[in-house]
């Protein structure tokens, strides 16, 4: 079961911030987050590898969000849990979004939401109210949109989008699991966005296979539980 980078004990979350050195790179940070043994590791430590992302989607052809970020979840780069799927949620709706014949420049999107990603830190789905996945949908309608904040239509457009995933997300309730918010907020984007922008997606029927890395899987209150196997 995956928890600590270090030393795979369980996380607890504190109720303020203290200020923590990542036990990878040394560096000196405010965060609710350590494991029980008191080993904290920084978000971009974390994350290091993900710009391997940035060359998956390049080649891939794939229409198939749910397909594309499944790669990513394979990637040695990502962990159960984590913000890399702060990131990993929005490169895989742009690049299916793309191949679907969305009119947008991949190299420049893919950029865009790597830098937008990066700034939602780990744990925001229970310090914010706001899960990091579902944030970066409406990231992704944000960049196809070329919402800014002095914007109308587009404006409104990423903010419903947002709205949506996270009700979504809600629906179910916690505690926390990276790859059921993604999937949620990946099937929530690409029904907002056949909708919306006339592009079709595509998804399939998504089984999970990660619920034995999961300390806190909820089992049969998932959508995607296996309860065949």
């Amino acid at each position: 079961m995956e928890e600590c980078l270090i030393c795979n004990a369980p996380l607890e979350y504190l109720e303020r911030d203290i200020t923590m050195e990542c036990e990878i790179c040394h560096k000196h940070e405010n965060s609710k987050t350590r494991c029980i043994n008191g080993h904290y590791v920084c978000n971009e430590c974390h994350t290091t590898g993900m710009d391997a992302i940035i060359n998956l989607c390049k080649k891939e052809t794939s229409k198939n969000p749910i397909e594309i970020i499944e790669k990513m979840m394979s990637m040695s780069f990502c962990h159960m849990h984590g913000p890399e799927h702060h990131v990993m949620v929005g490169a895989a709706l742009l690049t299916a979004y793309r191949n679907a014949g969305g009119d947008i420049n991949l190299d420049e999107a893919l950029t865009e939401i790597m830098n937008r990603g990066k700034t939602v830190p780990g744990g925001s789905c229970g310090f914010w109210g706001a899960c990091g996945a579902g944030i970066s949908t409406g990231m992704f309608v944000s960049i196809i949109s070329k919402s800014t904040p002095l914007s109308n239509e587009p404006f409104a457009m990423s903010h419903k989008m947002t709205s949506k995933s996270l009700a979504e997300i809600g629906k179910i309730g916690g505690p926390r699991c990276c790859k059921r918010d993604s999937y949620i907020s990946i099937l929530s984007a690409v029904e907002f966005v056949k909708e919306n922008f006339g592009i079709e997606m595509e998804t399939h029927n998504i089984t999970c296979t990660r619920s034995q890395q999961n300390n806190q899987c909820i089992g049969i209150r998932c959508p995607f539980f296996d309860k065949v196997g």
